[in-house]
C-alpha cells in the first residue's frame, strides 16, 4: 500500500511502559512494539510525523475520569513510570499525553495534524479496543482517512482484537499490515 508521506502520519497508541507490561493477544506487545518502532523509522526517513500518543495523569489523579461505572480502574495499583515511554521519543516525533480512551478529545492532536497538512493517519497501538478502536472512531468524525496494520494492535483478548478487526475497524479503515506500507 503506497501512502504520501506528505499527508500521512503514524500514529501509536499508549506503547508505554504500563500498557505494554500487560499481557495482550493475538500479538505480543513486544513484538506489537518492535514492528511499530520499525514502521515509525520508515515514517521517520520519509519525513513524515510520527505521533506517539500516551495517557498519563497528575501525581495525585486528580484529572483521572471516574465515572460510575461497574468495572472501575483502579489508579492506586498503577506502578511507579507506568505512563513512561520504555525509549525516549526522538526530538521530531509528536506527544500527546491524553486523560481519555481516544487520542482526539482534550488533546492537541487535530490542530498539530492539520498544521502539517495530515489528511491520513496510519494507526496502531494497545489496545484495539480500546485506544486503538476510540481514537479510530474520532478520526473517522473529524474526516481523516485510517490505514490501520492489524500487526501493530493487541488487546487484553484475541477475542475483543478479533471483533474490533471483523465488525468495526473495517468500516473505519483500510486493513493492512505494516510491511505493506510504502511511503512515497
Amino acid at each position: 500500500m503506497k501512502l504520501d508521506a506528505k499527508t500521512t502520519a503514524l500514529l501509536l497508541i499508549d506503547l508505554q511502559k504500563g500498557v505494554l507490561a500487560m499481557p495482550v493477544a493475538p500479538h505480543p506487545a513486544a513484538e506489537v512494539y518492535q514492528s511499530s518502532m520499525q514502521l515509525a523509522q520508515r515514517f521517520r526517513a520519509a519525513n513524515a510525523p510520527v505521533v506517539q500518543v500516551r495517557v498519563s495523569f497528575s501525581s495525585d489523579f486528580a484529572d483521572a475520569p471516574r465515572p460510575p461505572v461497574d468495572q472501575p480502574t483502579n489508579y492506586a495499583s498503577l506502578p511507579p513510570g507506568w505512563d513512561e515511554f520504555p525509549e525516549p521519543p526522538p526530538l521530531s516525533d509528536l506527544v500527546i499525553t491524553k486523560r481519555q480512551w481516544g487520542a482526539f478529545y482534550g488533546t492537541e492532536l487535530d490542530l498539530q495534524l492539520r498544521r502539517r497538512g495530515m489528511r491520513r493517519i496510519v494507526l496502531g497501538g494497545v489496545a484495539t479496543n480500546i485506544g486503538v478502536e476510540a481514537t479510530a472512531r474520532s478520526a473517522a468524525e473529524h474526516g481523516y482517512e485510517l490505514v490501520i496494520p492489524e500487526n501493530l494492535c493487541s488487546s487484553s483478548s484475541a477475542e475483543m482484537h478479533a471483533f474490533s478487526f471483523k465488525y468495526l475497524l473495517p468500516r473505519l479503515a483500510r486493513i493492512t499490515t505494516s510491511d505493506e506500507i510504502t511511503l512515497e
